[in-house]
């Protein structure tokens, strides 16, 4: 494995990791490390305040969604007790309004799952006035993404068709067609 390059973290290389999908959690944790950070994990929002009360870390990548509840209140603990802290909010369901109130409460910048570790250090490390990156080579297609938005509210609505089209304000039928169909590339 080729070496990473070397990355301006400042003094205080501490990072804090929130997510409830382990497999992601370690995989990011020991990348992060690789490239100089010294990651804490936590996969609930009790443990990441509780981490963020105790050593409020100057860098943080927080999940939107976890098990015990909203990310978004991870975020605003740890702009209260460090608000100089670099925080990234990621999330696989990715929404405008999600995005401003993320950014609002203190949040540095948002990314949508999945995001490699690159990604997330550039997040980080981005600056206010820093140009904007280069879009990425293989951006899911617009269809892809109505579709995959589709499947997870199907997925929260505990796969009840009705529901899920009365959330989306859709025809169930039109819905079923969208169900019954393989997803786009």
């Amino acid at each position: 494995m080729p070496d990473q390059p070397e990355i301006d973290l400042g003094e205080d290389r501490s990072l804090l990791l929130i997510d409830d999908d382990e497999v992601f959690l370690k995989r990011l944790a020991r990348a992060m490390e690789r490239r100089g950070f010294e990651p804490a994990t936590a996969s609930s929002v009790a443990m990441g305040k509780a981490m963020a009360l105790t050593r409020p870390p100057a860098y943080a990548v927080v999940d939107l969604r976890l098990d015990d509840g909203n990310g978004l209140d991870v975020v605003e603990v740890l702009r209260e007790r460090r608000p100089d802290a670099r925080i990234v909010v990621l999330t696989g369901y990715g929404a405008i309004a999600s995005a401003v109130a993320a950014v609002k409460i203190g949040a540095t910048d948002y990314l949508s799952k999945p995001a490699d570790a690159q990604e997330v250090i550039n997040a980080l490390l981005s600056r206010e006035n820093a140009p904007l990156p280069e879009p990425p080579e293989n951006p899911m297609s617009a269809d892809r993404v109505r579709w995959e938005h589709i499947q997870r509210v199907y997925e929260q609505c505990e796969r009840n068709v009705s529901e899920t089209a009365r959330r989306l304000s859709m025809h169930r039928r039109t819905l079923q067609r969208i169900l019954a169909k393989r997803s786009p590339r």
